[in-house]
């Protein structure tokens, strides 16, 4: 008989370690704590789970994937194209110009009555009692003389330049090149020195040449490039044959593609030079080297998304810290004193409530523009803003749960334990508060998210060089670039899409496990 007893009690005990219980089951729910019961209830929602993962792959790819990058935030990208360059600009001069003798005064207003004595056909004018002479030395090349005979100077069309970078031509030389040129002569001298010139108007000193004579005005671009007298030609041959392009070998040996074109406006060509130049690589396609591509300034996208989302989700968490925090000590005393503190700090929440937010903001943002205040200090100014403004929803949360905490038995037995006003609020009410203040904590971080990434699109918020999501979609500021560079936006657009729809989801969880009787 007691065999059968000790063979019932066996099977008994083996039976109760084998039976299964239920998460419901009143012997289960007394071993686990509050924190444990919460958990897995927020476990056992699915939806709250990918949420969660979701922020999981969020922070991953935020703080660890800018650490991994071989790129950095700012580090731009060149690639090497060939552009038409602005190289040269070119008159065919049809005008007279003016040389003064050495020695002697040739001034504007005498330049003005000679150009009228020529229209009228004569070979003489008088300008204050002084009489000149004028001197056809050849085709559009005249001389003004005194008097005397004494030459004060020369007009003419053709343009004499020196072959030689830096090198200026005596007056002497101009004159008689110039009538040599005219009169057809294949040599002169000036100064002493013989001289010979080529039928294209080429000046020699024995064998060195030192000048050359056009119609054609050709000026650089830039101060430091010096036109050579080859180029020059080879550019007027391709202006008198009307060709719209020509290529010259300069004398480094290379040979470059120059194109030339004329605007009627000014009377002139501008001449362009196709160089090799290095560019930023902006809107680069993906790549091996960037997945994601490059922005406009020749950025690596996919590090600029993640040092943006590290931006985005550290605001979105400091905003709401700060938020929370004036939220709860204000709604905590109000709350807990009633009478006229709680009158006072409702009516402070009101007016925080009527402060036109957005208006504020954009203001704040264009006096820190006009201020060109540093993007860092921007950065915490507008962390401050968001946070300040924000405060208000969650005080009045936080004074409703503690009007309705403070009458219950544990906090009588506070008070006749003679614990600090300060202790019974924050050591004992609050915490009550807190799995509200989770909840409301969580889903905040997603709208904070949400209003930064506006204002910075807006251009009111992160500034470059800082990366933000939302500044990062800011470079889609006109058609072409929203219908062809699709993966400068749309990357973005998905990652503050589900980093915002994370939030909630894992905010929706967390109020279903703190208060099941909420689940709808």
């Amino acid at each position: 008989m007691s065999n059968n007893s000790n063979e019932i009690r066996e099977n008994t005990s083996a039976e109760a370690e084998n039976e299964e219980l239920s998460l419901n089951d009143d012997r289960r729910v007394k071993t686990l704590s509050p924190g444990a019961l919460v958990a897995k209830r927020f476990f056992r929602n699915r939806i709250a789970l990918v949420g969660l993962v979701i922020l999981v792959f969020m922070f991953v790819f935020s703080f660890i994937g800018g650490l991994i990058s071989p790129y950095k935030e700012n580090q731009l990208f060149y690639r090497y194209e060939y552009l038409n360059k602005e190289y040269a600009g070119v008159v065919k001069n049809e005008e007279l110009r003016y040389a003064v003798a050495d020695g002697q005064s040739f001034d504007t207003v005498i330049q003005a009555q000679l150009v009228m004595a020529l229209q009228k056909g004569k070979d003489t004018f008088s300008f204050k009692k002084v009489d000149y002479s004028i001197t056809t030395e050849g085709e559009d090349f005249y001389s003004v003389s005194l008097e005397d005979g004494t030459m004060i100077g020369i007009a003419y069309k053709d343009i004499v330049s020196s072959s030689i970078e830096g090198a200026d031509i005596p007056f002497s030389l101009k004159y008689n090149a110039l009538k040599a040129h005219s009169t057809g002569a294949d040599s002169f001298e000036a100064d002493g020195k013989q001289y010979t010139i080529s039928d294209g108007g080429v000046v020699f000193e024995g064998d060195n040449e030192i000048a050359y004579i056009s119609r054609y005005v050709v000026s650089s671009v830039m101060a430091d490039v010096f036109i050579t007298r080859a180029f020059k030609e080879e550019l007027a041959e391709s202006l008198d044959a009307g060709n719209d392009d020509f290529y010259f070998t300069d004398t480094d040996g290379v040979q470059h593609e120059y194109t030339v074109s004329y605007n009627p406006a000014t009377k002139n060509w501008s001449v362009k030079q196709q160089t090799e130049s290095r560019i930023y690589d902006t809107y680069a396609s993906p790549s091996k080297a960037h997945w994601l591509g490059t922005d406009r300034n020749g950025m690596d996208m996919l590090t600029r998304l993640m040092y943006g989302g590290r931006v985005s989700l550290l605001i979105g968490f400091i905003v709401e810290v700060i938020a929370t925090l004036i939220g709860v000590i204000l709604g905590g005393i109000a709350g807990y004193f009633g009478k006229w503190v709680d009158n006072l700090v409702m009516r402070i929440v009101d007016i925080f409530y009527c402060i036109p937010s957005t208006p504020i903001i954009i203001i704040l943002g264009a006096a820190m523009d006009a201020m060109r205040v540093d993007p860092k200090i921007r950065m915490i100014y507008l962390m401050l803003i968001l946070g300040i403004l924000g405060w208000p929803g969650i005080a009045r949360m936080v004074r409703g749960q503690i009007l309705s905490l403070r009458e219950q038995e544990f906090m009588t037995a506070t008070e006749s334990s003679g614990l600090k006003v300060s202790s019974r609020i924050f050591k004992h009410l609050v915490p009550n508060v807190i799995p509200q203040l989770i909840v409301s904590f969580t889903m905040g971080v997603g709208g904070t998210i949400i209003t930064e990434a506006t204002l910075s699109f807006l251009g009111l918020g992160i500034k470059f060089p800082f990366a933000s999501w939302g500044n990062i979609i800011n470079d889609v500021n006109n058609t072409f670039v929203l219908t062809t560079y699709w993966f400068i936006w749309i990357p973005a657009g998905v990652l503050l899409l589900a980093t915002v729809l994370a939030f909630n989801l894992v905010g929706d969880g967390l109020r279903d496990a703190f208060d099941p009787k909420m689940k709808r």
